[in-house]
């Protein structure tokens, strides 16, 4: 492997997932390479990079025990991202021996649990209700949209649309998604979920990401589908949520909305010089 003099030993990264929902965790304030929307276009090529749904970027913070900031796999930033919050916190508890965490993003201060079982909670904060913090175009009935379905939507730290259908595994994700993503009712497009009401009181969710598209599980959509599916009087302020990826517990509390659900390390490595210096 040729070297670079800016970039002599690569950038180290950890790739981890939380119910397949995947990601690249970069520690900046470690490497102090800093992520940009071209290195995050290349590291999210599954062909020529690594490939993830969002990529994790640890920095430091005066206001909390570390700072993450997210990228989509176009280059786009996302303002939350639940799954990679919870899979970061796993790891950063570890190292640090403590079972909570503060993470500032740029949804504000988040509080990182761990739990029984392998399990990790984070607080993902109030959700955001009005059409302004969504943000929606214009004024119009959050738990009615005029659009096709009538969907919900709600903000957490980034926009979600939500549709009730009767059957999520019918939906055509790859089509309908990125319609959605692009209505300008959405000034900073959306992420869209379909969720199922099941009679035993569970919920099956289907999601395309905003920059991402078709991925197999959503933190912040979960959250989402939760304050909406509770609002439309679908379900109480808990609710398990089955994802293409497996399960998560959302909890919409008096101090936020919790996610709970299982984190998974997979492997760690290094981008090679030659990619870095391509992007320089």
């Amino acid at each position: 492997m040729n070297s670079s003099p800016e970039f002599p030993a690569g950038l180290p990264f950890v790739k981890m997932h939380g119910l397949g929902n995947d990601f690249v965790v970069v520690d900046t304030a470690q490497s102090g390479v800093p992520v940009t929307p071209a290195l995050a276009r290349a590291v999210g090529d599954r062909h020529r990079g690594v490939g993830f749904d969002q990529l994790a970027e640890v920095l430091l913070s005066e206001r909390a025990d570390l700072k993450l900031l997210f990228w989509n796999s176009d280059g786009s930033r996302s303002g939350a991202c639940g799954n990679a919050t919870r899979c970061v916190a796993e790891r950063e508890m570890t190292a640090r021996g403590t079972d909570c965490l503060a993470i500032e993003t740029e949804r504000g201060l988040l509080t990182a649990r761990r739990g029984a079982e392998g399990m990790v909670s984070v607080n993902m904060g109030q959700p955001q209700l009005d059409w302004r913090d969504i943000p929606l175009a214009r004024d119009v009935d959050i738990m009615a949209l005029p659009l096709p379905g009538r969907p919900a939507a709600v903000g957490m730290g980034n926009p979600h649309c939500i549709t009730v259908v009767t059957d999520a595994e019918a939906v055509a994700l790859d089509v309908i998604g990125p319609k959605l993503e692009h209505d300008p009712l959405f000034p900073e497009r959306t992420n869209v979920e379909f969720i199922e009401h099941r009679k035993d009181g569970t919920l099956r969710m289907r999601v395309w990401e905003r920059g991402a598209g078709v991925t197999l599980a959503c933190g912040s959509g979960a959250c989402a589908v939760a304050v909406a599916a509770h609002k439309l009087g679908l379900t109480g302020r808990e609710v398990r949520i089955e994802l293409d990826g497996g399960w998560l517990t959302i909890d919409w509390r008096e101090d936020g909305v919790w996610m709970t659900g299982p984190t998974a390390e997979v492997f760690s490595g290094t981008l090679s010089p030659g990619l870095l210096a391509a992007l320089s």
